[in-house]
């Protein structure tokens, strides 16, 4: 088994010469660096070799309470202790006010260490933006201290039984309780919906103040304890048995008569709720990059190393001399080059903040992308290590079952297709997308953008003259990544000269964009 080891150089070619955080003000690449460097190292050290024996003993349910795999509350312990969770926090309330740049570095860094961990991580930021933005002045100074600090882990609670993408049918319900709420129904698919590693959980949940459809929505805080310092009626009535992820208790909680408190509008909720899920999408772009670099990171090793049959002058020679096999690590490479320069441009337009039109267009395209990248890449590298990769030794097969639910979860990759096709197409947010590939082709002079464009425009016209969006959604979505891939494998090129490897990247670059048709 090859160890885990952080493509830091990577992400920081990605970050400031392909998607260009060079040009943001704030963006110091040497900073970025040294704190990437020491997460790089705390990752390797002490996340990752955590990773597969967690997989193997998984979580358990025990009285009611879940209890993590051995290591990993100490481990998180140390992650609190050195003071990430406050990477992105305002200063104000005790945290070290980073940008969304610095946490793309670590999330993917840790994404591909211990996707499990990070799982039960994750939400925190997201978590903390959606407070800052609806939360009032006590609801900021009493939530997102303990966040930033790492005592509280956060969750995120909409999907129930009867309730998968479609939220109008929510049941679960609110209801005044004093100068409070109480919350009863049930939510199942909760990652990290109770575990063993923070002091406290605050959950953010979706729940039903009126019969008035998505509008008769609530956002509610909802703390594992109460206000008297009680534990509040929240329960784990099971852990979901799943293909992947053992290690991130994926709890369905039973809420009974719990306390909350409002936050944001009532009837808004699910407003303030995608504030929370679309830092989610962002990440979960990342954890599909994560897991396609750490495919390759493996298959390229092994197939150095494995001697194979002979080369044309009849001496024997390594896997990777082989064409065929040489033809899929490039494009496992490809797909964890493109697929993050194309989820590291969205992040650097949202932090320069003026084309939230693309960045509307760029967050699903990028989630759906990235997602299929990670799958794609692990079954990839399972065939370059051909019976070995089907072994649990080299720990491929635990790489593709745990990329697995990327394509899943944070809104089923069919529907963001779908969403593409519906809301997007036609309105501001398909117009600025155009735009911008237009700025590109004319940045690059290549003419592969404009011919990846034809086709996307062909779409678009039909979608604006009424045709079914269910028809098209599917081949629009692949219209508008092959547009981004021809896009981002143009930035590629041009920047190979600022990569240590630049020989590899241009290699992968014509292998992953040849399927594009660019």
């Amino acid at each position: 088994m090859k160890p885990f080891q952080a493509p830091l150089d990577d992400i920081l070619f990605s970050l400031t010469h392909v998607a260009r955080a060079a040009e943001l003000p704030d963006w110091d690449p040497e900073l970025a660096g040294e704190l990437g460097g020491y997460f790089a190292a705390f990752a390797e050290g002490e996340i990752a070799p955590l990773d597969e024996p967690g997989d193997q003993q998984g979580c358990r349910l025990e009285d009611g309470r879940v209890s993590m795999p051995d290591g990993f509350a100490e481990a998180y312990n140390a992650y609190a202790e050195q003071g990430w969770p406050s990477l992105t926090a305002p200063e104000e309330f005790d945290g070290q006010g980073m940008g969304a740049l610095m946490l793309a570095i670590t999330s993917e860094i840790f994404s591909g260490a211990n996707h499990s961990m990070q799982m039960v991580t994750g939400l925190v930021p997201g978590a903390i933006r959606t407070v800052l933005r609806f939360g009032t002045d006590a609801q900021k100074a009493r939530h997102i201290p303990p966040l930033a600090s790492g005592e509280t882990l956060a969750t995120m609670c909409l999907t129930e039984p009867g309730a998968g993408s479609d939220l109008s049918r929510v049941r679960c319900k609110a209801e005044r309780n004093g100068d409070g709420w109480s919350i009863n129904g049930e939510k199942i698919f909760i990652s990290g919906g109770d575990q063993d590693m923070s002091d406290r959980i605050l959950h953010l949940v979706l729940a039903r103040t009126s019969d008035n459809g998505v509008k008769g929505l609530s956002l509610f805080l909802c703390p594992c304890t109460r206000s008297d310092g009680a534990r509040n009626a929240v329960t784990v009535t099971r852990i979901e048995e799943k293909m992947g992820l053992h290690a991130s208790p994926t709890c369905q909680l039973a809420f009974d008569g719990a306390e909350a408190e409002l936050i944001g509008q009532e009837g808004k909720g699910l407003a303030a709720m995608f504030t929370m899920m679309n830092h989610a999408r962002a990440d979960v772009a990342l954890q599909g990059v994560a897991h396609a670099a750490r495919a390759y990171d493996v298959a390229s090793a092994y197939a150095a190393d494995r001697v194979q049959g002979r080369g044309a002058d009849g001496q024997e020679v390594t896997l990777d001399q082989h064409a065929d096999v040489r033809r899929m690590l490039d494009e496992i490479d490809g797909l964890a080059l493109i697929g993050r320069a194309i989820a590291h441009l969205a992040f650097v337009m949202m932090e320069r903040g003026d084309a939230p039109d693309l960045v509307e267009f760029l967050t699903p395209v990028a989630k759906v992308y990235c997602t299929e990248a990670g799958m794609r890449g692990a079954d990839l590298g399972i065939q370059v290590l051909g019976g070995y990769g089907y072994l649990r030794e080299y720990r491929l097969e635990q790489t593709y079952r745990d990329a697995r639910i990327t394509a899943i979860y944070e809104g089923a990759n069919g529907i963001h297709a779908r969403v593409l096709a519906t809301r997007l197409a036609g309105g501001a947010a398909g117009a600025a997308f155009e735009s911008f590939a237009l700025q590109e082709a004319e940045q690059s002079g290549n003419g592969d953008v404009l011919q990846a464009l034809e086709p996307w425009r062909a779409i678009r016209a039909e979608l604006l003259e009424g045709t079914d969006p269910s028809i098209l959604a599917d081949r629009f979505l692949k219209a508008s990544i092959a547009v981004l891939v021809a896009c981002m494998g143009a930035r590629l090129s041009s920047a190979t000269r600022h990569h240590n490897d630049p020989e590899r990247v241009a290699r992968a670059v014509a292998a992953h964009c040849s399927g594009y048709h660019c």
